[in-house]
Order: structure tokens, then sequence, then C-alpha cells
């Protein structure tokens, strides 16, 4: 397998994931929420306290990767927030 067909299946997955994503997620509020609260100045900064990549918090930020078990956890531990909180502040607010 080329580089071009690695490529092409790694955007399908993307897109399938994207598909099945509930359209009620929201990260730029869970980002911009750890941020704040952690006293940072922006998404870079995030990137060097949870210990990823700048492309990671990017993909999350424009809804192109969902936040995965390993990141929620990093978020828990780094920021001291419970896992149920950090999933409300990526979930819209239906009211």
């Amino acid at each position: 397998m080329n580089v071009r067909q690695k490529k092409m299946e790694m955007i399908e997955a993307m897109n399938r994931a994207r598909a099945l994503e509930p359209s009620s997620f929201m990260p730029n509020k869970l980002l911009d929420t750890l941020i704040e609260k952690m006293h940072l100045k922006n998404d870079a900064e995030l990137c060097r306290m949870l210990e990823v990549q700048p492309p990671i918090i990017s993909k999350i930020r424009h809804r192109k990767l969902s936040v995965g078990a390993t990141i929620l956890l990093r978020m828990h531990e780094k920021s001291e927030m419970s896992i149920r909180e950090l999933k409300e502040l990526s979930v819209a607010s239906l009211h």
C-alpha cells in the first residue's frame, strides 16, 4: 500500500468517525475551559500541559478528531476536573 492509499484510508476513517459523532459535540467549550482553569495562554500551552502534539488539539478543536480516552484521562489528571465535568463541557447545552 502506498502513501496516497494510506492517506485516503485515513481520511475515509475520519469522515466515518465524524458521521458517527453526536452533532452536539462541542470541543471548543472544553478546550477553552481547560485553558482558563489552568491559566494557560493558548492551545500551544495546552498541548505542552497535556503532552500532546499541536495537531491533536487542532483536530479536536476543528471537530476532525473526538476527545479520546487517553486525552480525557490526561485532562482529568492535569486539571483535577472530574471525567463527568469534562464530558459535560464537550456536549452542547440544549437549553
